[in-house]
């Protein structure tokens, strides 16, 4: 029974809040990205458990990454979109090819395979990001926007930009991208104080003002520390571990 009901009211809402708002494809693109990213994620940490016939694809010497086939279905899937406007299909393709991709962005970033390296974290933040940002499209929310009714004034969006700019110039990127959709967070996040890392703490006070840097460190260590290990743990657990030794850094000390 509760079974039922249940099916009949996702049936309800994704025929109201999706299909009726013209929002599929959306969400076949979330979705495929999704279980894509999954999928893959359970496909490596098989192959490097040498699991059963789970093996890496290689043409002689050479393995293929699979970012290379990510790279195609993009192609495809977003020429297929620009031919069919408004696919589903197209839209799902693309998706999957995104997952491929950015689940090797740290390949491309790098120029280099790090994938079980610390800093292959980059390709699961990157997903992450990707999966948040399509999540809150799909709520109906638009980036850069404040709600006052069908009146949007051009320097509201130019403040808006300026201030993301700013949020994330001081090294709060989670902050900078949900204010890019809840604006208020931006005005938090453009006042506090940079994190000792960022670009902003660089340019302003970490030569100039020792006691502000100091109090940089100090949050960074009591609030910023316990978050970024839940997320590298929530990381792993969906991902594996990154655990080999960076072959970028000892590449920078020779």
């Amino acid at each position: 029974m509760l079974g039922t009901l249940a099916y009949t009211y996702m049936g309800d809402w994704i025929q109201t809040r999706i299909v009726e708002s013209g929002r599929l494809p959306l969400f076949c693109f979330f979705v495929a990205l999704i279980v894509t990213f999954v999928a893959t994620r359970i496909n490596v940490r098989l192959i490097r458990a040498k699991v059963g016939w789970f093996r890496n694809i290689s043409v002689g010497e050479m393995h293929i990454h699979h970012v290379v086939f990510g790279v195609v279905l993009m192609l495809v899937g977003g020429v297929s979109g620009l031919v069919a406007s408004g696919s589903a299909v197209a839209a799902a393709v693309f998706g999957i090819g995104a997952a491929l991709v950015l689940d090797e962005f740290a390949l491309i970033l790098h120029l280099h395979d790090v994938y079980w390296e610390e800093e292959g974290r980059t390709s699961v933040d990157a997903v992450f990001v990707a999966i948040a940002v399509t999540g809150l499209l799909l709520t109906g929310l638009r980036p850069l926007t404040w709600e006052f009714g069908t009146f949007a004034p051009w320097w509201l969006l130019l403040g808006n930009l300026m201030l993301a700019v700013v949020t994330l110039l001081k090294g709060k990127i989670w902050t900078g991208l949900a204010g890019l959709f809840l604006p208020p967070l931006l005005i938090v996040g453009a006042i506090r104080l940079a994190r000792p890392g960022s670009p902003w703490a660089h340019w302003f006070f970490a030569t100039r003002s020792p006691r502000k840097m100091a109090t940089a460190l100090r949050r960074e260590e009591r609030w910023r520390r316990p978050v970024i290990r839940v997320k590298i743990a929530v990381q792993e657990f969906v991902s594996g571990r990154h655990d080999l030794p960076s072959t970028r850094k000892r590449r920078g000390h020779n």
